[in-house]
């Protein structure tokens, strides 16, 4: 078992029974980490072509909270999106909030997430129009929502990744931003707090918010890239990661767990130790409402975009003729993911999937 799914086995009934009033989302988690790989899926079974033993795999669990799950779809979304940079300088922006609102956030998740997406990205659609700056009423930036610190504390806060440029009202001319910049983080904060304060009171919630966070600075992170391809490397890893990962784990002793964190500024690694109580709690708190979208596609990258990348790609390159061509160069296609035999290490292939149903579906195709 892994380190993560042993510790849910251990202890989450105990947890369950601390905390009966869990939301359906919280349960939902663990009930997928403990079965993941575990049989109650179904599996595969694989023959191997060289010395002819037959494996069985197990099903994993597939939700999106699950460390062992989502391995290999950071790869996935890297190379997909990398296939499809544009050229041109990129930015990436944080978007955090302040301490002090952070338990309100916790307790009100959905409208609060919501508000966070909608204010941070009506701010840099609002300044990008502003023709001292851009001028365009069509703009294209990725986020992601990213809810933890390095020891699972609850930290609220978007990640957007905005190419430095926009599209001209009448769709077609590139119209590129200053070097090195989208719009100015300084504009952009208070005009986040002032969107998201309005969201909330739209929500009915602004009198349940401690007057204290719209009377202080926030925060908005800026830091250029010269390209796509860095720009994306670093989203990446923020796309599918979850709170923690199964290689973070050291150990499980008694009711401690340990596992490695490293301070901001530092590459060294340290071990952290929580009850286990406690460090189920912080894992959960993380756990998104059911159907909320991480990961949001705004302006020319959204995939509603009459646009073609094709087209985008075109103007982008004559709106930067110096421009380094590295974005054109086809990325090398990854391996795809098999199974290879334990035994000899060859590349097995597929006999049948069996999934556990009240009928026994078997393929065998």
């Amino acid at each position: 078992m892994t380190p993560l799914r042993e510790i849910f086995t251990a202890f989450a009934p105990e947890y369950l029974e601390r905390y009966p009033h869990l939301p359906r989302a919280h349960r939902t988690v663990i009930s997928a980490i403990q079965q993941c790989r575990s049989g109650h899926s179904g599996h595969s079974l694989y023959e191997c072509p060289s010395c002819g033993g037959q494996h069985r795999v197990q099903h994993a669990c597939g939700n999106r909270h699950c460390p062992q799950c989502q391995q290999h779809t950071t790869r996935q979304w890297l190379q997909h999106h990398l296939e499809q940079q544009l050229p041109g300088p990129h930015c990436l922006r944080t978007f955090s909030v302040p301490a002090m609102l952070r338990p309100f956030i916790r307790s009100h998740q959905r409208p609060a997430y919501q508000a966070m997406c909608h204010a941070s990205a009506t701010a840099l659609k609002r300044l990008a129009k502003e023709q001292r700056f851009i001028g365009t009423n069509l703009p294209g930036f990725t986020g992601v929502l990213h809810t933890w610190g390095r020891q699972l504390q609850y930290h609220p806060h978007l990640h957007y990744l905005v190419p430095g440029a926009g599209l001209s009202e009448d769709r077609t001319t590139w119209l590129p931003s200053r070097a090195n910049s989208f719009v100015p983080v300084k504009a952009l904060a208070p005009i986040y707090r002032a969107l998201f304060k309005e969201e909330m009171r739209h929500a009915g919630l602004l009198e349940h918010i401690d007057p204290q966070p719209w009377a202080i600075p926030w925060n908005v992170h800026s830091q250029a890239n010269h390209h796509g391809h860095s720009a994306f490397t670093s989203l990446a890893p923020y796309v599918f990661k979850v709170a923690i990962s199964n290689n973070r784990m050291v150990s499980l002793t008694g009711r401690t767990v340990t596992f490695t964190s490293r301070k901001v500024g530092s590459t060294r690694l340290r071990t952290a130790h929580l009850d286990v109580m406690e460090f189920l709690r912080r894992f959960l708190q993380h756990v998104l409402p059911d159907g909320f979208m991480k990961v949001r596609h705004v302006g020319f990258l959204h995939a509603s975009c009459a646009i073609s990348p094709a087209t985008l790609r075109l103007m982008m390159e004559q709106g930067h003729p110096g421009e380094d061509q590295l974005s054109q160069r086809k990325p090398t296609s990854p391996l795809p993911r098999v199974a290879r035999c334990p035994t000899c290490g060859v590349p097995m292939h597929i006999v049948m999937r069996v999934w556990t149903s009240p009928k026994g579906f078997v393929d065998t195709s």
